[in-house]
């Protein structure tokens, strides 16, 4: 299966929606290990709008890096909304963005449990007039897991830029 396999209409058309909307952004992932990243910088003029990502997949680097309070990975754990929300919010800080964009999951085949199965996947945006989380449940293998979560923040941020404008 080609990692890659992200619709390539919802990339098009986030691209021309964050030139339009004129904002930057980042990305903070920790499932995804890069996916969405990679996705986007194998395409031309990406760099008009994406500035970085952090790719947190351990929670020290969630901690030290993108900033996500200690309590909330106690209280939450790494695999929760509260997470990614601080994580999206981290993002937007370190890497100075308009719409920071943060994945956490368990994109498998192992670590899941009865509470937080694999496909477990939370997507939060943070943008300047807006903030979502969504909990999902994704089924399929790891790279499968992995496409499904980044083109689910895609389209969470093509629905907020659509609302602003």
């Amino acid at each position: 299966m080609d990692p890659f396999n992200i619709q390539e209409a919802l990339v098009v058309e986030f691209m021309d929606l964050m030139r339009e909307s004129s904002f930057t952004c980042g990305f903070a992932e920790s499932c995804t290990g890069g996916l969405l990243s990679a996705c986007l910088t194998r395409r031309p003029g990406v760099s008009d709008f994406f500035l970085g990502s952090v790719v947190s997949y351990s929670n020290i680097v969630k901690q030290d890096v993108l900033q996500v309070k200690q309590t909330t990975l106690e209280n939450h754990g790494a695999v929760s909304s509260p997470v990614a929300l601080e994580m999206a919010a981290g993002a937007r800080r370190v890497l100075g963005v308009d719409v920071g964009i943060a994945i956490t999951g368990i994109a498998g085949p192992s670590g899941g449990t009865i509470d937080k199965p694999v496909g477990l996947v939370f997507i939060a945006v943070d943008g300047p007039d807006f903030e979502e989380t969504q909990k999902l449940q994704f089924n399929g293998d790891r790279q499968s897991i992995q496409s499904q979560s980044c083109e689910q923040a895609l389209r969470m941020v093509i629905q907020n830029l659509r609302r602003k404008s």
